[in-house]
């Protein structure tokens, strides 16, 4: 087991909306500063969504994605990782058009399934008609990742040199990912996420990140892979971080996948979940990676490489 750990911060999300917190940020400018703050208290890789500055829908615009990257990249060497995945109804062209910024590192979402957000609109909140509609919406929402997506998605990444790290939400996801490598369309090595938690994929229960695990280990061969987990809502993230921690892997923190930093209180920041993360670390006598040691462990690019 490696003695450092990479944590990964997912600083705003594209299936939440800002009216269940106030520490989800919104602009490019909060984004870059909740950013290099999760940097600083450990993350050495940023996952990044955009908002529509006015109104804080997700979207993939790609003038506010520039800002985002060219202003982070300035302030923070962590590793900078667009999302592909987008937000509710967003098409495959629209995710995919981040690429053109040849990131070192951007997410591939590795099959479709149900994306249930919709029991958050039954709680008591403030919200804007567009976040009800938003949420409500994701009943009839599937999260569309065919063959054809992701062979597109998979040519992108090779003509930008970007390494996917490979979004897997339920098991039968590991069994696609095994097809697209037979088909030559991804290669080994790769670096597996584990996301556990959303309502229409697999639940957060720690059996289900061994069974996940295992069965990537039996399809690809333990050293074929690196991976991480990400658990979805509380106490589902902290659970599997600290399960992810002593099988030797990595975490994925952050506003994006849970608002809570313990059960009777709501993080302020970004910053606050992954000052947990490091604190859990520090239990299993591992400490967080730096970006250098994450680029190095990840087989990424450099920041010299990309087109931003």
């Amino acid at each position: 087991m490696d003695d450092k750990v990479i944590i990964t911060c997912a600083l705003t999300g594209g299936m939440t909306v800002p009216a269940q917190s106030p520490a989800i940020p919104v602009t490019v400018d909060q984004i870059v500063r909740e950013g290099v703050r999760a940097a600083e208290a450990g993350a050495s890789i940023l996952h990044l969504h955009v908002r529509e500055e006015a109104t804080g829908k997700p979207v993939a615009d790609l003038d506010l994605f520039d800002r985002l990257l060219t202003e982070l990249k300035k302030e923070t060497d962590a590793v900078l990782q667009p999302t592909t995945g987008g937000g509710r109804g967003m098409t495959i062209e629209e995710r995919g058009s981040v690429l053109k910024f040849r990131p070192e590192m951007g997410t591939f979402n590795a099959g479709s399934f149900n994306f249930g957000i919709f029991p958050v609109a039954a709680r008591d909140l403030p919200f804007a008609d567009w976040e009800r509609e938003y949420l409500e919406g994701t009943r009839d929402y599937i999260f569309k990742n065919t063959f054809a997506d992701m062979e597109y998605m998979a040519a992108l990444m090779k003509e930008s040199n970007t390494r996917p790290e490979i979004e897997v939400y339920d098991v039968g996801q590991l069994f696609n990912l095994k097809q697209l490598i037979k088909d030559g369309h991804l290669e080994a090595p790769f670096n597996i996420q584990f996301v556990l938690g959303v309502l229409g994929a697999n639940g957060g229960e720690p059996d289900q990140l061994i069974h996940m695990l295992r069965t990537a280990e039996r399809l690809f061969g333990q050293d074929s892979f690196t991976w991480s987990t990400a658990g979805v809502g509380y106490p589902n993230e902290f659970n599997l971080a600290a399960m992810s921690l002593m099988l030797g892997g990595n975490i994925r923190v952050g506003i994006e996948d849970n608002l809570r930093v313990r059960r009777t209180e709501v993080a302020k920041s970004n910053a606050d979940l992954v000052g947990k993360a490091v604190e859990l670390a520090a239990l299993f006598d591992r400490s967080p990676a730096s970006p250098a040691e994450a680029r190095t462990r990840l087989g990424l690019k450099g920041t010299e490489h990309v087109g931003f």
